[in-house]
């Protein structure tokens, strides 16, 4: 028996699925978190740990909470895969539209993977995340156009702060954390990871 370790990163240089191709790859398989890079690269991601998904179920909360208060976009889990402008497939941890955006959509993108950047993503690392992987698709969501990003690090204690159009910032926790004119007046305490 073979062991993998996932995430598990396929390399297509030679197999380009079209849109259409990767949407019924994944609707086939429902069991698997597939994403596809900017590249073209499918990357078959592990279901999170208990701790990991209570710590993504918080940070959704609070930023759904502050959603349903500005009422100024719409809010996603982790189970949205969004069909990003530079070509990748994504599924962040929480993320957020601002809701003219949204609403420009048609009923059949809001269906399927929605093709739109969001303004602004969350991702936390978990124990079976490459640090320069998770680096990487934060990058790739700012190239895409994704306005601002927060990657957690709770290995190190630290949380990413990835800008369109600026070199990110890295925090050590606690700290609070403002969604700028991004999402203003949302405000995120956050403390170190415990187990």
């Amino acid at each position: 028996m073979v062991s993998l370790t996932l995430p598990l990163v396929l390399e297509m240089n030679q197999v380009h699925l079209t849109d259409e191709q990767f949407y019924q790859l994944c609707l086939s398989n429902p069991d698997l978190s597939i994403e596809r890079s900017a590249k073209g690269a499918l990357i078959v991601m592990s279901p999170v740990g208990g701790e990991g998904g209570s710590y993504e179920s918080e940070f959704g909360i609070d930023l759904g909470i502050w959603n349903r208060q500005s009422k100024l976009g719409k809010t996603f889990s982790s189970s949205t895969l969004f069909k990003l402008p530079n070509g990748g497939d994504r599924s962040p941890d929480a993320a957020w539209v601002e809701l003219s955006r949204w609403q420009a959509l048609s009923p059949e993108q809001r269906r399927k993977f929605p093709p739109i950047a969001p303004d602004f993503v969350i991702e936390l690392r978990s124990p079976t995340d490459d640090l320069e992987l998770l680096q990487a698709k934060m990058q790739e969501y700012i190239n895409a156009g994704v306005r601002l990003g927060w990657m957690f690090n709770p290995q190190d204690q630290q949380v990413e702060i990835y800008r369109y159009g600026q070199p990110e910032e890295v925090r050590q926790l606690p700290t609070e954390l403002s969604g700028e004119d991004v999402l203003p007046g949302f405000v995120l305490s956050v403390n170190p990871f415990e187990d």
